[in-house]
């Protein structure tokens, strides 16, 4: 049985079309006061997966979140898995600075409190969260699902081998990840510091195949269709410097992908702006520019 909260609902009915599962209806609204009325109707199976991102509005979710898990375990359902596509408050798991809270673990202790058996979610900013669990927690690559959608669409525009590009060094994984499952070759881009007031931002040389003499440089991006693939795209900094210099670089095309589309004040407009063709995220996360679809990756692992 699958359950939707208010934040993933469409997703939550995909992934009960793909296990051919009952999808439970879940009646939520606010009082005047702004506090949260919540009821499952149907009758219950011993064992229930939650399907409900935790984005903005981070609080509001994470209690409807709760609210549903604890219920069915006062309900009598045996067994619940929690699969949270987008994890709020993942960012911080630890303190950097004196007296800061670590956010990361409340949330996972929250949710292995309210009675979850089971946690999945995908492509969480620092896996180590996971540690934070004493239940089963996994962490799903969206890596795969991006690709054959880009795979899909490149194919249809006649545009064979793209390049792959990291915005950073720390994207670099998601970047050969995909390229290995496109088969094509990848990147990523680095700052380099010239002086004590001038950074410039470039192209590392990095060999693709270790069978292979080729390696990608500045010279190989002219006339390519670039791709660059992130995590998580919130103000779109990042992104709009990568593709600045992919653009200075002659790229003839960019198309901008992450897995959790945030995209705050105004991201998505910036990276049109800087010269995007298209920006591609998961159904994490609702947004317009969520075009791929993680029901058949949730399907997929509950199956395991």
């Amino acid at each position: 049985m699958i359950i939707g909260g208010s934040a993933s609902q469409d997703l939550a009915a995909h992934v009960a079309r793909e296990l051919g599962e009952e999808l439970c209806y879940v009646e939520t609204r606010k009082f005047p006061d702004g506090e949260r009325y919540l009821r499952i109707s149907g009758e219950l199976e011993d064992e229930v997966t939650v399907i409900q991102s935790t984005g903005y509005p981070q609080d509001e979710n994470l209690m409807e979140l709760l609210f549903i898990i604890a219920n069915l375990k006062d309900l009598g359902v045996k067994k619940v898995k929690a699969v949270v596509p987008y994890m709020g408050y993942a960012r911080q798991e630890k303190r950097f600075n004196p007296g800061e809270t670590v956010s990361a673990k409340i949330i996972c202790d929250l949710i292995q409190s309210a009675g979850a058996d089971e946690f999945i979610t995908f492509n969480i900013h620092e896996e180590c969260v996971l540690n934070f669990f004493d239940i089963p927690a996994r962490n799903i690559s969206a890596m795969p699902a991006i690709a054959e959608y880009l795979s899909k669409k490149l194919s249809r525009q006649g545009k064979d081998n793209p390049l792959v590009i990291a915005p950073d060094k720390g994207a670099y994984g998601f970047a050969q990840e995909m390229s290995a499952i496109i088969g094509c070759d990848c990147t990523y881009l680095t700052k380099v510091r010239l002086g004590p007031d001038k950074v410039e931002t470039k192209i590392v040389d990095v060999r693709c195949d270790s069978e292979s003499e080729n390696t990608v440089n500045v010279d190989s991006v002219k006339g390519m269709n670039a791709i660059i693939i992130d995590d998580i795209i919130a103000t779109g900094g990042t992104i709009v410097n990568a593709i600045n210099i992919l653009k200075q670089y002659g790229a003839s095309s960019v198309d901008v992908c992450c897995v959790h589309p945030i995209l705050t004040n105004n991201g998505a407009t910036r990276i049109y702006a800087a010269g995007a063709d298209k920006i591609i995220g998961t159904n994490s996360l609702s947004s317009d520019t969520s075009r791929v679809s993680l029901a058949k990756a949730i399907a997929d692992a509950l199956r395991e």
